[in-house]
């Protein structure tokens, strides 16, 4: 019983006799309003233990010899699919031009309805209708075809058998290529005449990109591309045409692969110009990003920010040529995003001390109201306060 006893005296929590309670007015006001506080800060707390909060951290990216996957979707209302082509290059010196590896095109009538689903841009295969032999002679019974390539050839053995062919080996020479029809291949296949028919068309292009983790440029402008000394040309005069909308809408534009929370600044741009010949520019930041989930995948992609620029018709002349233009650098610094959840004993920790806290506080408040309410009532009895 000693011992009972002395543990009963050890009790933190001495209990009052109901008969001792004096429940108050200001005393309710400040129940109803902490329980409002406590209800709304353990549902504070609930969603921060339920759903995960991302930690950031900043490191130096270290990361050598890799390679960056452009995901691109673009829409041009006014450029044929015939007339766009897509190049890209980096300042390694490594060039892509006219790409069609993993890119794709899909015809567009006037409203933006699609004429045919959309394919990868392939070599032409020719229609062998009599076509003309590299020799001069047309083309007989039992003899293989070796169409001319009209003074690009490389080598003796040569042979262009499609206008593309043609144009490639006119690209390779840094040659421009001023009348198609002049060309036996490009004649037969029809190469003017599908530029006309598909003539106030537009061409929505996407696909991947994959080029190398260095800064760079990648581009839509009219024309085939090639190399002409130092000087990336575009042939326009194949095309026979003197002006180019490039007005555009950027449907989808990401560096690497979709995670959670990310945001891309051009995704749904539009940029609409009456004027023909106008050259848009975007400069793009790329950074490095590595998101981890709560199951610790991990998913190595990039974020960007983007300035841009537009030179108008006049400006656009001599060396620039109308296009879209999208010159990216990357930074040095890569941030890592890790998905977390508050562990259950911080959780219960944080619920403690709402609860603690919210009791403590209002026990304050409350014997605060009531004495003061006590001192101001016994000066007005005994006539002190008037």
């Amino acid at each position: 019983m000693q011992a009972l006893q002395k543990l009963r005296q050890l009790d933190a929590f001495p209990k009052i006799n109901e008969d001792f309670y004096s429940r108050t007015l200001s005393g309710g006001v400040i129940t109803i309003v902490s329980s409002i506080v406590m209800i709304s800060l353990f549902v504070t707390e609930l969603n921060y233990y339920l759903y995960p909060t991302q930690q950031t951290q900043l490191v130096v990216d270290t990361s050598r010899g890799e390679t960056l996957n452009i995901n691109l979707d673009v829409t041009f209302p006014a450029l044929a699919c015939s007339v766009v082509s897509l190049d890209a290059m980096d300042i390694s010196g490594e060039q892509h031009l006219d790409v069609k590896h993993n890119i794709f095109k899909k015809r567009l009538d006037p409203n933006g309805h699609v004429i045919e689903p959309p394919k990868q841009d392939t070599i032409n295969t020719p229609r062998i209708e009599k076509p003309l032999q590299r020799h001069g002679g047309r083309l007989d019974h039992n003899e293989t075809y070796c169409g001319s390539c009209f003074g690009a050839e490389q080598t003796d053995e040569d042979c262009c058998n499609s206008c593309e062919e043609v144009r490639e080996a006119y690209r390779r020479k840094g040659w421009a290529l001023t009348n198609p029809d002049l060309i036996d291949q490009c004649k037969r296949e029809g190469f003017l005449n599908k530029i006309k028919e598909e003539e106030g068309e537009g061409c929505q292009v996407f696909g991947t990109l994959e080029v190398n983790k260095v800064a760079g440029n990648f581009h839509f402008a009219p024309g085939r591309s090639f190399q002409q000394g130092n000087m990336h040309v575009h042939d326009l005069q194949a095309l026979q045409k003197d002006t180019f909308n490039v007005s555009h809408k950027i449907n989808e534009l990401s560096f690497g692969e979709h995670f959670p929370g990310v945001v891309n600044p051009l995704d749904g741009v539009e940029r609409y110009k009456e004027g023909a010949n106008s050259m848009y520019q975007y400069f793009i930041k790329v950074v490095p990003t590595v998101y981890s989930n709560m199951t610790g995948r991990k998913i190595s992609s990039n974020q960007f920010s983007v300035t841009e620029h537009v030179l108008g018709p006049q400006a656009v002349s001599g060396r620039s040529i109308p296009g879209v233009f999208f010159f990216y650098d990357l930074s040095p610094i890569k941030v890592t995003f890790t998905a977390q959840r508050t562990s259950f004993l911080h959780f219960l920790t944080n619920l403690c001390a709402i609860i603690g806290g919210i009791f403590t506080v209002s026990g304050i408040i409350d014997a605060l109201v009531y004495h003061g309410h006590r001192a101001i009532k016994r000066k007005i009895e005994i006539g002190k306060l008037s």
